[in-house]
């Protein structure tokens, strides 16, 4: 291996699981205590396809809309390897969905 991957082993990085968008006008787009902690990165949250085994705080509005208004999962800092650890079921769910409409 090279200088480049010893590099590595020796200063893995990290910034890239956490961003946030201070500049936002929405920012923090959920209530949250730490907002300094609030992690921008998942704006759009991957897991709201998964419906109910998304594994977030949501609820079903009366009219059967997923609301995640009150979920935090994507957006604290140390979730990121949970997240990313279920895009494996989105892709999943993709996929049906492409043999299903074959």
């Amino acid at each position: 291996m090279g200088a480049e991957y010893k590099l590595y082993r020796e200063h893995p990085m990290e910034h890239y699981k956490f961003i946030q968008n201070t500049e936002c006008e929405y920012f923090p787009c959920h209530k949250t205590d730490k907002p300094e902690d609030f992690n921008c990165l998942f704006c759009y949250c991957p897991l709201y396809c998964l419906g109910d085994k998304c594994g977030g705080n949501f609820k079903f509005t009366e009219s059967g809309i997923k609301s995640c208004v009150d979920c935090l999962r994507p957006h604290i800092r140390e979730n990121y390897s949970e997240i990313t650890g279920q895009l494996g079921d989105v892709m999943k769910l993709i996929e049906k969905d492409k043999s299903d409409n074959l």
